[in-house]
C-alpha cells in the first residue's frame, strides 16, 4: 500500500534537544539515552531533535563578544559536523529519528550530509526566504512551527512548500518561554484544521507545570504531532523551566496513550458498536406482550393492536418488540394473556421484512422459551433466516 505523504508526521513526537548539549557531546549523549529508554518503553514513533548553525559565521564578527543571550548560548554551544555525527548515529541506535533545526544555508547542507528524513523550520524563520529556499531544495519534509506569525505568514509559508509538492506540518505556537496555562491558545488548533484541513497540524508547546492536559485537549481537537524541549538533570547544569525530563515525557507519552484510547476510532465513519453495549440495550427495550387472550390465525392490524398487544419490559430471547413492525403477522396458536409474544408465535414471519428473527433470538434475557422446539424448526425452514434458539434460565 503506497504511503500517504503525510504518515511521516502522524502520532509523531519531536524531543527538542535544541542546545542543552552545551557543547559536550557526553551530555548529548546522555540526553538521547534517557530519552531513547523513555522512547522505547511506550514504543512511540519520536525524533530527537538538534539545532544547527555554522556558529563562525552565524554570528556577526562585530557582536562575538556582546553579552545578549542568545549571541553567548550560540558561540559557547557549537558543535561541528561530526561531532553531530556521533550524536546523529546514538539517536539512531536508540530507535528514534534524528532530525534538526537548520538556521541558515550551511546548517540546511548538514541536514542533507547527514541523511535526515525531516526538517524543521523555527517560528522566528517562518518568512526567512532565502532558508526556506535551502530546504526546500533537499525535497525533505517539513516542520513549520508558528509561534508568532501572522496569518498571512502562515498562508505563505503554506503555499511555499505547497508549489515545491514538499510535505509540510503545521504547528500551533506560542513563543513565550516558559508558557503559561492560560497562554496556550489550543483553540488555535481548531482554527488550523479548518483552514489547512489537508495538512497533519501539530503543538509545539514550552508550558511548565502539566504533562498530560494539554496532550488530551490537543489530540481530541485533532493534533497528531507534538513537540516539547528535553533535557537532564545531572546537577551540573540548570535546567530551564520550559524544559522537561525523562519522568515528565513519561508522563507526557502515558497521556498520549490515554487521550488514543479515549477517542476511539475514526471520527470519519460511524463507530462499530460492541456486542457489550447492544446487550445493555437490548434489555432496556419494550416486548411484545398479549393484553388478552390472543385467538389462533389472528391478523395483526394497526386497528386491532391495542386491543390485543402492549408494549412492557422485559424483553425475553425471542420475543418481537417496539423496534419490529409486526402488522400483517398471522398469530400462529392460541396466546394467552401476558405471555410474550415470539417469533415463533407468527406463521408467516417470512413476510414480515422488519422481523430479523436471528437477531431477534440473540437478543434480550435468556428466559425459558414457550417455543415449542418443532414450531422454530418450522419457521426456520419458512424464513431460512434462523438459527438455533438458545432454551435455558436466567439465572441471575
Amino acid at each position: 500500500m503506497k504511503k500517504h505523504p503525510n504518515d511521516i508526521f502522524e502520532n509523531l513526537f519531536v524531543l527538542e534537544m535544541a542546545n542543552n548539549h552545551w557543547g559536550d557531546v557526553d551530555r548529548g549523549l546522555s540526553i538521547i539515552r534517557a530519552f531513547g529508554e523513555v522512547v522505547r518503553k511506550h514504543n512511540v514513533k519520536a525524533a530527537l531533535k538538534l539545532q544547527f548553525r555554522d556558529v563562525h559565521n552565524f554570528v556577526h564578527p562585530k557582536f562575538v563578544c556582546d553579552d545578549e543571550r542568545y549571541i553567548k548560548k550560540t558561540l559557547q554551544t557549537g558543535m561541528s559536523l561530526d561531532q553531530f555525527r556521533i550524536l546523529s548515529s546514538a539517536i539512531v541506535d536508540e530507535g528514534c529519528i534524528p532530525m534538526a533545526t537548520p538556521f541558515d544555508e550551511t546548517s540546511v547542507d548538514w541536514c542533507v550530509d547527514l541523511g535526515y528524513q525531516l526538517i524543521k523550520v523555527a517560528s522566528s524563520d517562518i518568512n526567512d526566504r532565502p532558508l526556506l529556499e535551502k530546504i526546500a531544495s533537499t525535497g525533505k519534509p517539513v516542520i513549520v512551527s508558528s509561534g508568532g506569525a501572522s496569518e498571512e505568514e502562515i498562508d505563505n509559508v503554506i503555499a511555499f512548500f505547497d508549489q515545491k509538492n514538499i510535505p509540510i506540518c503545521i504547528n500551533h505556537c506560542v513563543s513565550i518561554y516558559p508558557s503559561e496555562d492560560d497562554q496556550l491558545e489550543l483553540n488555535q488548533i481548531d482554527y488550523l484544521m479548518r483552514r489547512f484541513p489537508s495538512k497533519v497540524i501539530g503543538f509545539s508547546t514550552h508550558e511548565y507545570t502539566d504533562w498530560s492536559s494539554s496532550l488530551l485537549i490537543s489530540y481530541a481537537k485533532g493534533a497528531r504531532s507534538w513537540e516539547r524541549h528535553i533535557d537532564i538533570d545531572d546537577g551540573t547544569t540548570a535546567v530551564s523551566q520550559y524544559c522537561s525530563l525523562p519522568m515528565q515525557i513519561d508522563e507526557w507519552f502515558s497521556a498520549f496513550k490515554t487521550a488514543k484510547k479515549m477517542c476511539g476510532s475514526s471520527s470519519l465513519v460511524r463507530r462499530s458498536i460492541g456486542k457489550q453495549e447492544i446487550k445493555y440495550l437490548d434489555n432496556l427495550v419494550r416486548g411484545v406482550y398479549a393484553k388478552t387472550d390472543i385467538p389462533e390465525g389472528l391478523r395483526v392490524t394497526e386497528g386491532n393492536f391495542d386491543k390485543f398487544f402492549t408494549f412492557a419490559i422485559p424483553l425475553q430471547q425471542g420475543q418481537l418488540s417496539c423496534r419490529e413492525e409486526i402488522f400483517g403477522a398471522v398469530i400462529e396458536h392460541n396466546l394467552a394473556a401476558g405471555s410474550e409474544v415470539s417469533v415463533a408465535d407468527i406463521q408467516n414471519i417470512q413476510e414480515l421484512p422488519e422481523v430479523d428473527p436471528v437477531k431477534i433470538y440473540n437478543r434480550g434475557r435468556e428466559v425459558l422459551s414457550t417455543c415449542d422446539p418443532g414450531i422454530i424448526n418450522d419457521i426456520s425452514q419458512k424464513s431460512g433466516q434462523l438459527g438455533t434458539c438458545k432454551l435455558h434460565l436466567d439465572k441471575s
